[in-house]
């Protein structure tokens, strides 16, 4: 495992995993799947571990598994404060006590400000009493770094970079937002006011492995030096100096190990012209194909009409990427044959799912769309259909 500095000189695993995507069993994560991945990770040298009060049960599955292996002290746990959440200090503190009880832990590695979206915003918690607040955690060893998530452009970022005296940063970036989001730009200012930068979406939620158009996967399959779809996102990333760490989030023994190989060589400087010839053809074949710039990251929801809008921008993106009719069938199975059918039809124009969407997606927009393309008649009479079959 190859690792990196930060600012004050701890040494991070350049493959961090990320626990938003741990496996789910019934309503709850499947922990002993989970503890499993985990532990095999760290023995392979992650250390940096990333969750947030937000991922449904993933700080607590973290603190569980730590505890029960005893290797709290072995890891760096980041995880972060929905501030958006929360109206006064009183109400900081309460989380943040909250999120130690779940981790089991006296203490956070890295405490991330998640998704700080603007100055406005931090001016708010500056108001609130946040300075003191943190002064006080960083003093007493509560927090032992302090840093900010942020999903946006590469202006507001930096802004952000200079607001602060902050101990690191995370960002959305991998070889399709290299000019989105805080993009290269960001990340080279950052890194040049001294800052680590902690990397999510390496991989755009999947996308860039598993729903890689047609024409991308063939020149994959035809690689002559076998490079895989995962192998070239993250080489491209350690590639650069100014990552610090890449957050991945793994669910399977299988990905963890492709990722821990990968990551032993993710050394800065290491990148073939042929790899970056690679990248940019597959990036055009993607550019071909999206139609809705989704990750999969799941804050817009719960919709409160009950539509599953990650599900539904996967499969339209889909019907682009691989077969209408394979795209249609997995949008009938994922939606009008659950329990609480989750059809984007049932949208009610609310818009509380765009307060809350990293891509800043319009997504009433798009899931109109994409009600024309994926809930056709046949569609409609089969959900019509297991309605009447459920009444029945």
């Amino acid at each position: 495992m190859q690792y990196r500095k930060d600012k004050k000189g701890n040494e991070l695993s350049v493959l961090g995993y990320g626990c938003m995507r741990f496996t789910r069993k019934g309503s709850g994560i499947d922990l002993r799947k989970a503890e499993q991945e985990v532990m095999y990770a760290i023995r392979s040298g992650v250390n940096y571990f990333d969750t947030a009060y937000i991922y449904p049960g993933s700080e607590a599955a973290l603190g569980e598994i730590l505890h029960k292996n005893n290797c709290r002290k072995d890891v760096y746990i980041a995880t972060k404060l929905p501030h958006y959440m929360i109206k006064s200090i009183e109400g900081v503190e309460k989380t943040f006590q909250e999120e130690l009880r779940r981790l089991q832990t006296d203490y956070i590695d890295y405490y991330l400000m998640h998704m700080l979206t603007d100055t406005d915003t931090w001016e708010k918690l500056k108001h609130m009493g946040i300075l003191d607040w943190i002064a006080a955690k960083m003093e007493s060893g509560a927090i032992r770094n302090i840093g900010f998530s942020y999903h946006g452009h590469t202006e507001m970022f930096q802004q952000l970079v200079d607001a602060y005296d902050w101990d690191f940063c995370q960002i959305q970036y991998n070889y399709m937002d290299e000019h989105s989001q805080a993009g290269r730009e960001g990340l080279t200012y950052a890194a040049g006011k001294g800052l680590p930068v902690i990397i999510m979406e390496p991989l755009r939620g999947g996308r860039l492995v598993n729903l890689l158009p047609k024409e991308a996967k063939k020149l994959f399959e035809t690689d002559p030096l076998a490079r895989t779809p995962a192998e070239l996102a993250f080489r491209w990333l350690y590639d650069q100096p100014e990552v610090t760490c890449v957050l991945s989030g793994m669910n399977s023994m299988e990905m963890i190990a492709e990722n821990v190989i990968t990551a032993e060589k993710g050394t800065a400087g290491h990148f073939s012209k042929e790899d970056a010839a690679l990248v940019e053809k597959v990036k055009e074949e993607i550019e071909k194909t999206v139609k809705v710039n989704c990750t999969g990251c799941g804050y817009c929801m719960p919709c409160p009409f009950g539509v599953d809008i990650p599900v539904t921008f996967r499969c339209y993106n889909e019907m682009y990427s691989e077969t209408k009719s394979g795209a249609r069938k997995e949008y009938l199975q994922c939606t009008a044959f659950r329990k609480n059918q989750s059809s984007a039809s049932q949208c009610r124009q609310c818009g509380k799912c765009e307060q809350h969407c990293p891509q800043q997606i319009e997504i009433r927009k798009e899931l109109k769309r994409a009600v024309k393309e994926l809930e056709t008649l046949p569609y409609r009479a089969a959900r019509k259909g297991i309605q009447l079959f459920r009444l029945w």
